[in-house]
């Protein structure tokens, strides 16, 4: 049921980039038949990350097997795994001469490993194809299965990052199927598992949740010793999604920005348009090991 929102304040209000860069990306995605979480996700930085030559590929298909109230993505039973989609995007990162590549992907509860062996052949393929290219990973839950996390892991990726999108309250409202505890262990295994991959996770925030439900939560991801940070502004996708509850104030994201530094994060990526993908380049420089554990 459509739900009046509150308005939109004037920071919220991006003018759409689109340059050279941003043509030839868009057309690359096309031709190729490729997806993307820029798209899919109506993100407000498709403009002007693709303008500057930054995309994040979507792999797994386009429709996903949960159905987030925040999400834009398509839900519905998912397609069979394509086969030529791993050395289609990792050609894809190379003949667009990335530097840092961001993957991420629908939820696919269908598949035994949640997706994970194709993660794990694209970022080998990627790895061959584009041995320059840094590779960042931002992954689903995979029902929490170690063995599904390791496939990913062996692979070398150089960052993984899985977004607790909000606060353990909202979870059964916004996430269902998912499980904040479960989320928080995913992380926790990636530092017993492989510490040397720098680990990330991500909060929209302005869907109901308390300042102080906020600040445990940054509290729980450090305490698992997650590096970096993002924290961004939801913005419901349609009258039928989540509604928002209130528009954060810039000042608050600083704020917040400033209490995650000093709870340790290697970097914290904070403001009302950041996504996880959103300077995602400087982020990984942030978050090198050697800088925090």
């Amino acid at each position: 049921m459509a739900t009046e929102q509150p308005r939109k304040p004037d920071w919220l209000k991006v003018r759409f980039t689109a340059g050279p860069n941003f043509a030839r990306i868009d057309r690359f995605h096309r031709q190729q038949g490729l997806h993307s979480v820029c798209r899919s996700a109506a993100c407000p930085n498709q403009g002007e990350c693709w303008s500057k030559g930054t995309a994040t590929f979507m792999i797994l298909g386009d429709i996903c097997s949960r159905n987030c109230r925040f999400c834009n993505v398509g839900h519905a039973a998912p397609g069979p795994l394509d086969a030529q989609e791993p050395n289609r995007v990792a050609r894809a990162v190379a003949e667009l001469g990335l530097k840092h590549a961001v993957i991420t992907s629908v939820t696919r509860d269908d598949l035994v490993d949640g997706g994970a062996s194709q993660f794990a052949e694209l970022t080998r393929a990627i790895h061959q194809l584009a041995p320059d290219c840094r590779i960042e990973l931002l992954i689903p839950d995979l029902q929490g299965d170690p063995h599904a996390l390791a496939t990913i892991l062996a692979a070398k990726p150089l960052i993984l990052g899985h977004n607790l999108e909000t606060v353990p309250r909202l979870y059964p409202l916004v996430r269902q199927g998912a499980e904040y505890r479960r989320s928080l262990q995913l992380l926790a295994r990636v530092k017993e598992m492989a510490p040397q991959i720098v680990r990330k996770s991500g909060l929209m925030l302005g869907m109901g949740e308390s300042k102080d439900e906020v600040l445990q939560t940054l509290n729980d991801l450090r305490e698992i010793y997650c590096q970096v940070l993002t924290l961004g502004q939801y913005l419901a996708p349609s009258r039928d999604h989540f509604p928002v509850d209130r528009y954060l104030h810039p000042d608050e994201f600083s704020a917040l920005k400033k209490y995650g530094e000093d709870l340790g994060f290697t970097h914290v990526e904070a403001g009302p348009l950041v996504r996880s993908s959103y300077h995602a380049e400087e982020q990984f420089d942030a978050g090198l090991p050697g800088r925090g554990s």
